[in-house]
């Protein structure tokens, strides 16, 4: 028997802290832009829907998601936030090229949460196929840069309850 998947797209806001005062920034890839653009932009309605302001919502955009922990580490150096997104998008090439980008990409995010004092959110989707990232960016699986906006604040939330 199959455990249905748990997806964040169907959050209850209400359950969420307020997240007003909040700054966010979010680091999105270029590459896959198409996939990247739709999450940033689901993304950044449900921080609005959780009452951050707009100019409080700080993007920046990096060649690749290779380049999205450099990215995040330069904002959170250069602006004071509470939380970064990465968005990115990987998908499987006819090479191992894929593997070494989603790991470095993955340990490189992994490394700013261990030595920032903010939480760095992994939001890249790793596909097998173009198909995959499409269903995970708006299609029948919905939009995961709801669960990049989710994830952040729930982070956030427990910096501050502790």
């Amino acid at each position: 028997m199959t455990e249905k998947k748990k997806n964040l797209d169907s959050y209850i806001p209400f359950q969420l802290p307020s997240a007003e005062k909040y700054r966010i920034g979010i680091v999105v890839s270029e590459w896959n832009d198409h996939i990247t653009d739709s999450l940033l932009k689901v993304a950044r309605e449900a921080l609005l829907e959780q009452g951050i302001l707009e100019e409080n919502i700080v993007v920046r955009h990096v060649p690749g998601s290779f380049e999205l922990p450099t990215g995040a580490a330069h904002l959170i150096q250069q602006t004071p936030l509470d939380g970064v997104i990465c968005i990115g998008c990987i998908i499987q090439g006819e090479t191992r090229h894929f593997e070494f980008i989603a790991h470095a990409t993955a340990e490189g995010i992994m490394q700013l949460n261990l030595s920032q004092k903010v939480p760095v959110i992994f939001s890249v989707l790793t596909c097998d196929t173009m198909q995959q990232a499409e269903d995970r960016s708006g299609g029948k699986m919905g939009n995961k840069g709801i669960e990049g906006a989710i994830s952040c604040l729930k982070m956030i939330a427990l910096d501050h309850t502790v």
